[in-house]
This record gives structure tokens, C-alpha cells and sequence, in this order.
């Protein structure tokens, strides 16, 4: 049976299934930069200003590090991707995030990158294509490095989040990682592309909901789940997110269903649930690490 905490952590990528209605349908075009800044600083202030709390020690250049990875450099490939890509090909680019998680924690926490992992990352990858790509989908080179790089980055800040424990509460950690990634992108915000000459109240509305929802619960609810569990199970859960992108395209803009697509959506869940149905033995303490990893409950 899936954990309550599963489910709760379920819901950060399933919120971020809307990302790109939000951003082809309330946001001005053509402004990765402005979009990642705006979504991610707001809510890292606000998270900061109601905990009151900052870092200390190592955690000021830990919370540099992490979020730069899992929000600065991640939030601006992933406009980059939405703005230069088909939804469906972006999509099925980052479905290799898991896989990744799972290598990764194999070299840095010490979990064993199991057989049924990787099939399940190649079914999520599958599931995906079949969900959301499209024969005639057009391929951008830099849209798909973009792609790519978000789904690197994103994979690294997953288990280095894992790896180092923060002793403030989640709410803080939270709020340290979404300044940083908006503050690191401010310089090439206002070199690269500037400020909009006038915003509508769509384009308000459209990046309030990304900062208070998009980043402020969802990356609570996700560094909260990578605390208290395995990150190649809370990344299977990344999946969700074209599914949902799917689910809202065939409910608010009337797109059809297709036999393939609901292949795809089977093949996305068993994906999601397969590694979940694993159970994880209680790891040992490593050395080089800032604490022991906790046992597995993504």
C-alpha cells in the first residue's frame, strides 16, 4: 500500500503537470528567464520571511549549491524547454530523470541500482512518448540540450538534497533553496532579456500561481518526501507530471484521447508504483556524508 507521505509528495509533481498550460496560456512569451525568477524568489522570501529562520555554516553554500540545481538552473531549462518544444517532446526528454537518480545514488548514498529500476525508468520513458509525443513534433536543438541539462541538474540536486541533511525545518530548507535559485538568475535576467515593458493581469495571475503553488508548496511538500524517503522513489513520481499535462489538455482544451495515449498513461503509473513495491533495508552511515541516510519509507 502507498504511504500518505507518498501521496502528499505526489501532489508537488502533479501541480507541476500544469507548468505548461500555465506557461503558453498566462505567461508572456519568449521569457524563461523572467518566469523562473519570478516563480521561484517570491516564494523563497515569503517562506524565509514566515520561518525566520537562515542558514548557518555549511549551509550557507550547501543552500547555494542545492538551489541552483533544483531550482535555479532547473526552473530556467525547464522555460527554456517549454518555450522552444512541444510539450510531448520536452516531456519525454526528462523522463530520464529517474534512471539518473538511480545512478547517482548508486555513486553517492550507496543504494544498489536495482534490475527493476531501470526497466521501470525505460516503461516511464516509454509511457511518456506514447502519452504526449507526437509524429510530427518539431525537434530544437537547444530546446532539447535545455531538455537534457534540467533533467541532469534536477537528478543531482535530488540525491545531493538527500545527502545533506539540513537541521533547520523543511519550510526553511525550502526557502533557503528558492532564493538562491531566483537570486543566481536575477544577473542574467536583467543582462539577457530584462524587464516586460507592461504585464497583464493573466500574465499576475499566471505567475502568482507558479510562485505560491508551483514552488512554494510543491517544493515543500518534494524536499520534505526526499527527507523521509528512497530518491529513486519520490523521482518515479516526476512521471506524474505529463500525465497530468495530458489529463488537463484533453479536459481544458478539448483534446482528444487516443488508444496509444492511454497505453502510455498504464505504462506511466506502472512505472510510478513498480519501485515503490520495493522494500528498502536500512542503510548504513557513510563516512564522507553529513549524516546517516534514513531508511527508505521519492
Amino acid at each position: 500500500m502507498l504511504s500518505n507521505r507518498l501521496l502528499l509528495t505526489a501532489v508537488a509533481p502533479m501541480v507541476w503537470g500544469t507548468t505548461y498550460l500555465v506557461t503558453s496560456e498566462f505567461l508572456p512569451p519568449d521569457r524563461p528567464l523572467l518566469a523562473a525568477v519570478v516563480r521561484a524568489l517570491p516564494a523563497g522570501l515569503l517562506l524565509i520571511a514566515v520561518t525566520r529562520r537562515l542558514p548557518t555554516g555549511d549551509w550557507w553554500w550547501r543552500a547555494l549549491v542545492l538551489g541552483t540545481l533544483n531550482i535555479g538552473a532547473f526552473l530556467f531549462l525547464l522555460f527554456v524547454a517549454a518555450y522552444r518544444l512541444p510539450g510531448g517532446v520536452a516531456a519525454t526528454v526528462g523522463a530520464i530523470q529517474p534512471v539518473l537518480v538511480g545512478a547517482l545514488s548508486a555513486g553517492l548514498l550507496g543504494e544498489k541500482l536495482r534490475t527493476r529500476t531501470v526497466v521501470a525508468g525505460a516503461a516511464g520513458v516509454a509511457g511518456v512518448s506514447l502519452l504526449v509525443l507526437r509524429a510530427d513534433a518539431r525537434l530544437d536543438t537547444i530546446g532539447v540540450l535545455a531538455a537534457v541539462g534540467g533533467a541532469v541538474v534536477m537528478a543531482c540536486g535530488v540525491v545531493l538534497a538527500k545527502r545533506w541533511r539540513s537541521p533547520a525545518p523543511v519550510l526553511a530548507t525550502t526557502g533557503w533553496q528558492l532564493t538562491a535559485g531566483g537570486l543566481v538568475l536575477v544577473p542574467a535576467l536583467f543582462q539577457v532579456e530584462g524587464l516586460p515593458s507592461a504585464v497583464t493581469g493573466v500574465n499576475v495571475a499566471g505567475y502568482a500561481y507558479l510562485s505560491l503553488i508551483g514552488a512554494a508548496l510543491t517544493y515543500s511538500l518534494w524536499f520534505r518526501g526526499i527527507g523521509a524517503m528512497s530518491p529513486v522513489k519520490v523521482t518515479f513520481l516526476t512521471l506524474l507530471s505529463p500525465l497530468v499535462a495530458t489529463v488537463l489538455g484533453w479536459v481544458a482544451l478539448g483534446q482528444g484521447l487516443t488508444a496509444p495515449q492511454l497505453l502510455g498513461a498504464l505504462l506511466v503509473l506502472a512505472a510510478v508504483i513498480a519501485p515503490q513495491l520495493v522494500k528498502e533495508k536500512k542503510p548504513c552511515a557513510s563516512p564522507s556524508s553529513a549524516q546517516p541516510v534514513p531508511s527508505a519509507a521519492r
